[in-house]
């Protein structure tokens, strides 16, 4: 019996110096660069083997999609699709990229559906071994792609050809979420009653996250032309309603969904005046993360096979810094790296098993948005407990909204 206490005993107190160890993490961070010429990039998405996308400006002030890996850039929107704007949401391990490329073509509803205020038709894409191409949409002009899994299984969504009055100008046509498998678009169910919808996350068993609702004018925080009534999974074809947070249910997005059949996204407290990052579960539903201490709103981004966690926490001017939940506690990032770094982290936008993480960040010597990667590794010494706080310029605050779903200009 005294045998059995003391294992017993031994793992409680290994288990407790492991998660100790867990939170404690340092981390090294790397700034990622900029296309030469260019003044920010931005980091979207990163692989269990490190393949980083996202997109990079040019010295003309145009944006094309980016593949980072093992410190190479590679410009994988240039020749795109014949329009001056690419993203690049998405990748898998085999480097199949899926995003969202302009054409040279005006759109011809006068639509703005890329976002970059150039009305020219917006296809999604993938890209493989240097090619790009554009998959199709569901009879309308425009649309993108924003993950894609393993099994070359890619979610986004596409406009069909029905008119929709209710939707502002310049936009003018339904929207829905779609999946793609080998070049055909597939329609994903909204809640009934809402006539929009978007994926935005897929794991490899073929479960999707994303939200339906309705046509609405451009939302500079949501990033799309949709009111996310609804925060969805979508199983075998089949809808799932993921709940909310308390809020009169008119801002519940879910972003990205692991391997575990975990999803994180964003949903209105009760009175709809802030909105919480959360982590829902098939067993415990929709768990509200909370926000860094003194702070008004938050937003889960990405989470790995672990359960682990990232986002952006803001106060109440929108003010963003970069976190990471694990085990039920909340942390900045920017108190885990090294003192005096160059890079103050606003946004945690992916992490992977390796427990590495990308986001943006400031270089707080130029004030220029970066692309950052943080390796777990960094000295467990040197780092500020309590960073200053970094305000933000008000085109640094747009490309977080973008991250904050979803990453259009």
């Amino acid at each position: 019996m005294r045998t059995k206490i003391l294992i017993y005993s031994t793992a409680i107190a290994l288990f407790t110096t492991l998660a100790a160890n867990a939170q404690s993490t340092r981390y090294a961070v790397t700034d990622l660069g900029t296309l030469q010429g260019g003044t920010f990039s931005q980091p979207l998405y990163l692989t269990d083997n490190g393949l980083v996308v996202g997109s990079a400006a040019l010295p003309d002030g145009s944006q094309n999609a980016i593949l980072w890996f093992n410190g190479h850039m590679a410009d994988v929107g240039a020749p795109g699709l014949g329009g001056p704007n690419s993203i690049a949401f998405g990748t898998n391990k085999w480097a199949q990229i899926v995003g969202e490329a302009e054409t040279s073509k005006a759109d011809p509803n006068g639509e703005d559906f890329c976002g970059f205020r150039t009305h020219l038709t917006c296809l999604p894409f993938q890209w493989q071994s240097g090619k790009m191409t554009h998959l199709p949409t569901l009879g309308g002009h425009n649309g993108y792609a924003n993950e894609i899994n393993g099994s070359g299984q890619a979610v986004g969504y596409a406009e069909n050809n029905t008119k929709d009055s209710a939707c502002p100008a310049p936009q003018a046509l339904e929207f829905k979420p779609v999946t793609w498998q080998n070049g055909q678009a597939h329609q994903l169910p909204t809640f009934p009653g809402d006539p929009e919808g978007i994926a935005l996350g897929i794991n490899d068993n073929g479960q999707a996250v994303g939200a339906s609702g309705d046509c609405a004018a451009f939302n500079p925080n949501t990033l799309v032309d949709l009111q996310p009534v609804h925060a969805l999974l979508w199983e075998e074809g089949k809808m799932i309603n993921l709940g909310n947070l308390g809020g009169s249910a008119a801002n519940n997005m879910a972003f990205a969904i692991n391997n575990e059949g975990l999803a994180v996204g964003s949903s209105d407290l009760a009175g709809d005046t802030t909105f919480h990052a959360f982590l829902w579960s098939q067993s415990t539903g929709m768990q509200d993360l909370g926000t860094l201490p003194g702070d008004f709103a938050s937003s889960a981004n990405g989470l790995n096979d672990r359960g682990e966690v990232v986002g952006v926490s803001l106060d109440s001017s929108f003010n963003p810094r970069a976190f990471l939940w694990r085990s039920g506690t909340m942390t900045d990032l920017n108190t885990l790296i090294p003192a005096g770094s160059p890079l103050y982290l606003l946004t945690g936008c992916s992490i992977n098993h390796s427990r590495v993480i990308i986001g943006l960040a400031i270089d707080t010597s130029t004030g220029q948005p970066h692309a950052y990667m943080a390796t777990p590794g960094g000295a467990a010494d040197g780092v500020e407990s309590n960073p200053p706080r970094v305000v933000v310029s008000d085109a640094a605050r747009r490309l977080v909204q973008r991250q904050m779903r979803f990453k259009r200009p």
